[in-house]
Formats: structure tokens, sequence, C-alpha cells
């Protein structure tokens, strides 16, 4: 702001609080040259949410003590921080191999960010909406997050996993979505084979090819047998 706007501004001021009304001349150009030092980079106005009057009226409702100077530059300063904050660089449009124009550009965008001119950049943040109409039918269309094609290239190495999708593609219930009271296998991982020696030890925990029949059974007896995951 310059001089003639830090007039208006204790103008303003002494409307509101008139203990800040200076009534001598001296006193008076004393007042705006203490005003104009500490707020000379702070704009009166900007297109994107700062108004100094709105935070002199701010302190004047909220503090029993005459507003200073300071009050506005430290409310300013939280102002640009809380805007930088919510700012993500973009891309800048010079030329990378030109260092000096790439970091100007930058520079000069933090600035306009800061300085209220411009709205921050926020690239990052998560939007509401319905999904893009490419996007839409996708999942609908291959059923599931792993494409037909590459779930096929992945079945040599999960041999189990593919046994269970197989299983519910024909029609048939997945028995590893329950677990085991047999052998006690939770759902998901494959029946055991446990042999016990004659002093009680398990000797032997080697994986079944094929599940236990109570297994089996009690997939059969489970409602809604959804595909694996």
């Amino acid at each position: 702001m310059d001089r003639l706007e830090i007039a208006a501004i204790l103008a303003y001021i002494g409307r509101l609080d008139p203990r800040t009304i200076r009534a001598e001349a001296g006193e008076a150009r004393d007042q705006i040259a203490q005003w104009h030092d500490l707020l000379h980079d702070v704009p009166l106005a900007t297109t994107h949410g700062w108004d100094v009057r709105a935070a002199i009226r701010a302190h004047i409702l909220d503090s029993p003590y005459p507003i200073l100077p300071v009050d506005v530059a430290r409310t300013w300063r939280t102002y640009r921080r809380n805007r930088l904050d919510r700012h993500t660089d973009p891309t800048p449009a010079a030329d990378p191999d030109d260092p000096a124009a790439w970091r100007a550009e930058l520079l000069g965008t933090r600035q306009a960010v800061a300085t209220g001119q411009t709205a921050p950049a926020v690239f990052r943040q998560i939007g509401r909406g319905d999904p893009r109409p490419d996007v839409e039918g996708s999942p609908r269309a291959i059923e599931s997050c792993v494409p037909p094609a590459v779930r096929a290239e992945l079945a040599r190495y999960r041999p189990t996993r593919a046994a269970r999708e197989a299983t519910v593609a024909g029609g048939r219930p997945d028995t590893l979505s329950v677990d085991c009271v047999w052998c006690h296998a939770r759902a998901g991982e494959p029946c055991r084979q446990r042999r016990l020696g004659p002093d009680g030890t398990t000797r032997s925990n080697a994986v079944r090819a094929t599940p236990h029949p109570s297994r089996v059974d009690l997939a059969a007896a489970q409602p809604n047998q959804q595909q694996a995951a």
C-alpha cells in the first residue's frame, strides 16, 4: 500500500475505533510513516480472498487492544503462508535446458500465488464427480482389476489361485473360501496332510493336492459363493 492508501486505512480504523485517531498534523504524519514502513508490501485487496479491511474488522472484534500495523502484517503473512501450503508447482512452460528461465517462471508463479494475484494450483487434489467415460466401462468389461491376458500369464506362477478361479468359473463352490475344520487351514490357504509320530509330535506337514472332504462339504453349504479375489 502507498501512503494515500495507508491514510485511507487509518481513517477507516478511526471510524471503527476512535482511540487510534491522531488529531495533530505531526502525529498523523508520523502514524502514516510508521504504518507505511511496515505495510508498504501489503496490498489493499486482492482478487483471491485478501482484504485489509476484513483483517482490521476481525482484529477490532476479537481484541480489546487498539490495532497496530504489525497486527495487519502478521495476518498478511499468515495469508501468504496458507496459500503457498495449498499450492502445487505446475510444470513451467520454459525450456528445461534453460535453468535461469525455468527458475524465473517457477518463482514468478509462486509470487503470484503468494500475493493473491492467482489461485493456487492444486493438481494433486482428489476431486469429486463421476468417473471419466473412457474409464468407467473398463472394470465392467474385464470384471476384475487384473486383465484376462495378465491373469493367464500369472496362472503358472500361482497354481492354487488359478485352480480356485477355474473352479468358480465352472460353477463349483470355491473350497478355499472357508476354513478347514480338519487341518485348521485358514480361508485362502490349502489343506495340509499332518502325520504324527508315536510320541504325538508332527513329523510332516505337506500341502495336500486336494482339500479335505469336510472342507468341500462346508464350502458347498455356504450361500452366495463369490469368485476368488
